[in-house]
């Protein structure tokens, strides 16, 4: 079951702290959903039946990208193909699923989620959904790379929701960001049909982030510094 491969000892522990922040956040319920993060050829993620919110790192197993078990005592995750198809196709770093409770309601009714608000260009603009199929199926896999291609995230009809990212961290705050935006569309629709960025504002949004080069702190300029 294990090998001389290396451990992974420090990603073991990042995903158990993951899962344990998702599932203060909400968006991990009981065993449902799981993390994984990639080290070049070794994936560490979620055993299968662990109940998430209380992970510890033992509770993470180390595959290959064959999914062959290379450290840990317990088996992966059922959704395991899904991962390893993630990080296959999208050369990604880590891969959050989960059954958050906005994603999960706007999956049963929406064939996509628009663009309602900037920050979703983070993820790549309009979020797909991906036409359901059973857990762990390799249908499921398929399906959910399909709706990922451009994204950095996914719907899952009648399922939950699947973000991934270069970092483990970047991944997570991906799912917190859905999670969000999914609330915001619930709200506004039972208010009025939400309006929706078009392709214009969309590019206005990008441009302005890179001239402002948006999302990172910046000193304030010397001469400047007076006037505060």
């Amino acid at each position: 079951m294990t090998d001389s491969s290396p451990a992974l000892e420090p990603e073991r522990a990042a995903v158990a702290e993951a899962c344990r922040r998702l599932g203060a956040e909400g968006l991990l319920i009981g065993t449902a959903g799981n993390v994984s993060v990639r080290v070049e050829d070794r994936v560490a993620i979620t055993a299968t039946g662990a109940v998430l919110a209380e992970l510890t790192p033992d509770q993470v197993t180390v595959v290959d990208l064959d999914g062959k078990v290379v450290a840990g005592a317990l088996r992966p995750t059922s959704e395991l193909d899904l991962h390893l198809g993630v990080y296959r196709r999208y050369g990604t770093g880590a891969v959050v699923h989960t059954h958050a409770p906005m994603a999960t309601a706007l999956s049963l009714v929406l064939d996509e989620l628009p663009c309602i608000h900037y920050q979703l260009l983070t993820l790549g603009g309009t979020v797909r959904v991906a036409p359901y199929a059973t857990f762990g199926t390799p249908e499921l896999a398929e399906s959910v790379l399909a709706a990922l291609e451009g994204r950095s995230a996914a719907l899952m009809a009648n399922h939950g929701a699947v973000t991934h990212a270069t970092t483990l961290a970047k991944a997570v705050e991906h799912a917190l960001l859905l999670e969000w935006a999914c609330g915001v569309y619930q709200h506004a629709a039972a208010l009025a049909k939400p309006r929706v960025l078009d392709e214009q504002q969309q590019i206005a949004v990008i441009e302005a982030a890179i001239a402002r080069d948006y999302g990172t702190t910046h000193p304030v300029p010397p001469a400047q510094e007076g006037k505060r």
